[in-house]
């Protein structure tokens, strides 16, 4: 046994061996593998040659991903008492890591070699099978925040029978990751704080928005009645940390507490989720929304429905879409910038919508976040006085990106390699900041000739560029990359932090077209009786609140629709 790799743990004072590798009391067995996040150190238990357990140590995985994920593999491998099965979709690397640590095991300690584990690493592929169609009142395709929110309002509406499916094996798409739960009004937490923004300072703040007056005024109306609704399934986002802008609490996330909360609902609730499965046609007949037809594996069926809720997101990771729709626009090229969203947004359903003949509107719409972290996609920067510099310490551009730079932006950000700097001021002033150092994401230093050693930068080049920055700050020379240089100046003292970064597709604005009521509208502005959509498969400029807001509202209104039939 190779002890460098994976270490025997007796779990009795005495372990009876008939034979070499063969163990008839319950042993366990710690290794290591690398996943999406850096090391994880796994526990795996085995008894009479069989696994009966596996429990992760420590690991850096994103906890959302790690706390949905892991329980499916563990299950999927304990089954199969191999590692050779699925990954979670959803969740690949984390889930090689845990089958390549299994196969370690059984390599060095049991003399099972199941061969080299990879990415590609499978079930054996079951035959194609197609079953019998399935009828329920509401289909609803899609499991991210509109999807969740929909399904629980249309059970909360009296509907009975609900299916919900999901492409990934796990749900809560994008939003599980969110930091912020912004447009939010008329929360606790902004009345204890005294932030009191009205229906009508909601809708007046949105006068440049892409949506009608009316999905404007739904929104606002919605977003005003969310926080009761949510604080009704114990999701309380207590922190209001400005504006309309929440977090569960001042240091925890809003995303992960919402999606948790949902889905906790959706359990109790006894809706029936089928994850793993893909919505892969619409049933329309006569312009009349009738079913889906899905796949599940190599499981082919059709579901029959008196409604359809569509929130299958955007197509941000879909880059031949992204080229598609980007040409000769403003965005053209952007297909090869990264995307911070799901890698299964792929806008499976846009060639369906287009052979029913839906209406699609602002498909070259999309927005860029400025800064990602290279290494993970995580969501980062933020605040004023940071500084941008490339490996050889120095300032190349401005700083400030907007709608209208924000692709060229992008484009010199992957030109070299750039570390987004900043200093304790504005690692005080944002948690985002204090989550990623502590996980170790960005470099901390006490010093800049520290921070430049472990950037691999100059130091001198680095303190030139922190001095110039101040200057140009106050006023002493002009800044040679802005018209106007920032309104705070960079500390000279340590600690110093700093992120190699670069930018990402955050999500696609662009999509079929819904009314206030999330009616799915035709070619000729004419409503699809029965089919709805809500969230960013929809054209519509609001982003996370936005999408459960209208999930609601579609779960609702389908609700209507069906008992009204």
């Amino acid at each position: 046994m190779n002890k460098n790799n994976s270490i025997l743990i007796l779990t009795a004072l005495t372990s009876l061996i008939l034979s070499k590798n063969t163990f008839t009391q319950e042993t366990s067995f710690i290794t290591k593998a690398k996943g999406y996040g850096g090391e994880m150190k796994i526990l795996v238990k085995i008894d009479d040659n069989q696994i009966k357990d596996i429990q992760i140590i420590s690991h850096k995985e994103s906890s959302p991903v790690m706390s949905r994920a892991f329980p499916l593999i563990k299950e999927r491998i304990i089954s199969a008492q191999s590692p050779i099965v699925d990954s979670v979709s959803g969740a690949t690397f984390t889930s090689t890591a845990i089958k390549r640590a299994v196969a370690d095991v059984f390599k060095k300690n049991l003399n099972k070699d199941f061969g080299r584990v990879n990415f590609k690493t499978s079930a054996p592929e079951q035959p194609i099978a197609y079953l019998d169609t399935v009828t329920t009142d509401l289909i609803i395709v899609g499991g991210g925040p509109a999807g969740l929110a929909a399904a629980i309002a249309a059970k909360e509406s009296g509907l009975k029978n609900i299916i919900l499916i999901e492409k990934l094996d796990i749900l809560s798409g994008n939003g599980k990751f969110d930091m912020n739960f912004y447009d939010l009004i008329n929360s606790q937490a902004q009345k204890q704080s005294g932030n009191e923004i009205t229906i009508e300072n909601f809708i007046k703040s949105k006068n440049k928005t892409s949506d009608s007056k009316e999905r404007t005024k739904t929104h606002a109306e919605g977003s005003s009645k969310m926080d009761k609704w949510l604080r009704a399934m114990k999701i309380n986002l207590n922190y209001n940390y400005t504006g309309t802008s929440h977090m569960a609490e001042k240091d925890a996330y809003a995303g992960e507490h919402i999606q948790d909360g949902l889905e906790a609902k959706i359990k109790e609730l006894g809706i029936d989720v089928r994850t793993g499965t893909s919505g892969i046609d619409l049933i329309i007949e006569n312009g009349v929304a009738k079913g889906v037809k899905v796949q599940e594996k190599n499981n082919f069926y059709d579901i029959n429905a008196k409604a359809i809720i569509v929130a299958t997101g955007g197509f941000s990771a879909n880059k031949e879409l992204l080229k598609k729709y980007s040409k000769g626009t403003k965005y053209e090229g952007v297909e090869n910038i990264e995307t911070s969203n799901q890698m299964s947004a792929t806008g499976d359903l846009i060639p369906i919508f287009e052979k029913n003949g839906l209406a699609m509107k602002n498909m070259d719409v999309l927005r860029i976040f400025p800064f990602i972290a290279s290494k993970s996609r995580d969501l980062t920067g933020g605040g004023d006085g940071y500084i941008l510099v490339n490996s050889n310490g120095n300032r190349f551009m401005n700083e400030i990106v907007t709608n209208e730079n924000s692709l060229e932006f992008a484009q010199n950000l992957l030109k070299q390699k750039t570390f987004y700097i900043y200093d304790e001021n504005l690692y005080n002033s944002f948690y985002r900041f204090q989550k990623q150092v502590k996980s170790g994401l960005h470099v901390k230093a006490d010093t800049l000739d520290e921070l430049a050693k472990k950037l691999n930068v100059p130091a001198k080049n680095l303190s030139e560029t922190i001095t110039e920055f101040n200057k140009a700050v106050r006023g002493e020379i002009t800044d040679p990359y802005r018209e106007k240089a920032f309104t705070r100046e960079f500390k000279t003292q340590g600690p110093f932090y700093a992120v190699q970064v670069e930018s990402a597709i955050h999500m696609t604005k662009g999509g079929i077209v819904a009314n206030q009521n999330t009616e799915v509208l035709n070619k000729e502005q004419k409503i699809v009786k029965g089919l709805y959509a809500a969230g960013e498969v929809t054209d519509a400029s609001g982003a996370y609140n936005s999408s459960v807001v209208f999930g609601k509202v579609a779960g609702e209104q389908a609700a209507n629709f069906i008992k009204n039939k």
